[in-house]
């Protein structure tokens, strides 16, 4: 009996201590380069750009690797604070760097899209760059998750592309990635540190047709009971002249699944639209009955239902 209570009392201790060292583990302590992230959605497509922001804090940023540091061949990284030389630029000309600090910056999107007009797939990408002084060289990675550029391997690489950074005036202490500016296709992300920027853009082709191959997905997963993802897919499809008969079909789903104030205004809507006068003023007054006992606002369908009754007169 006494040697089961010190066997139960030495567990007891050991699953303490482990209890005691994973909390420890799970303590956030302040890194000297601080995580930042920045998102954009371009139609139906989310970009987002995760990092960590180094300061210049008087330090040189840039500049050719020194004689000491010929050693390391070809692109491979000299961005280890551990083993660069004390006059050494922090980032080598001609060779890969994390673009940021601590782990990889990561670059994530959730559908295809073009960088500088050449294909980038959807997926998660380490973003790795080679500067220099006149040209640099953006990495998407497929190794997504890696620290720094210590891992680097070319192989893996699923798109390069070459553009020209910008020099100017004033000098940017945090790095900073930013979108800026957006269109309605496309964004242009600008790495911004020291007094370099460095632009390259991002496109979306045919959103229209991303946005209803979207809806299909959506559509063909909703539950049985769900009225509304249909009926959302119809508003969006009736609003593109090559899908509204995809739209109209969304909208009498929805309306089988559950007639609601909103799904019934919009089929006597597209009644009208299509010249059915009197069948729009009948589904119409099912709509405002549904939208007077739910308290909605009904005014919009109450003048609708004005405008199509003296049609008829």
């Amino acid at each position: 009996m006494i040697s089961f209570k010190r066997f139960f009392l030495s567990s007891l201790a050991i699953l303490l201590v482990g209890a005691s060292l994973a909390v420890v583990g799970q303590v956030r302590v302040p890194r000297p380069s601080q995580k930042a992230s920045v998102m954009q959605t371009i139609g139906v497509t989310d970009i987002t750009v995760t990092y960590s922001r180094p300061g210049v804090k008087g330090r040189k940023i840039w500049g050719d690797p020194l004689p000491s540091q010929a050693e390391v061949k070809g692109e491979a990284t000299l961005d280890d604070q551990n083993a660069r030389p004390k006059d050494a630029a922090i980032v080598a000309w001609g060779h890969a760097w994390r673009t940021g600090a601590n782990e990889a910056t990561q670059f994530v999107v959730t559908d295809d899209v073009l960088i500088n007009g050449q294909k980038l797939p959807a997926g998660s990408y380490s973003l790795h760059t080679v500067p220099n002084k006149d040209e640099w060289t953006i990495i998407f990675n497929s190794m997504a998750n890696q620290w720094g550029s210590f891992n680097y391997d070319a192989a893996k690489d699923t798109l390069r592309v070459k553009v020209k950074p910008e020099w100017v005036n004033d000098s940017k202490e945090w790095l900073e990635y930013s979108i800026d500016p957006v269109s309605d296709s496309s964004a242009r992300v600008n790495i911004r540190w020291e007094k370099v920027s460095v632009p390259f853009t991002v496109e979306v082709k045919d959103i229209p047709a991303l946005a209803l191959a979207k809806a299909r997905t959506a559509v063909a997963a909703a539950k049985p009971e769900d009225w509304n993802t249909p009926f959302q897919a119809a508003n969006f499809a009736l609003s593109q002249p090559s899908s509204a008969a995809e739209g109209a079909a969304w909208l009498d789903q929805s309306i089988k699944v559950k007639e609601t104030y909103q799904n019934l205004s919009r089929k006597a809507r597209l009644l009208a639209e299509q010249g059915k006068t009197q069948e729009a003023i009948t589904i119409g007054e099912k709509a405002l009955a549904l939208g007077k006992a739910a308290k909605a606002n009904t005014s919009g369908l109450e003048q609708r239902l004005t405008e199509w009754k003296a049609k008829k007169m």
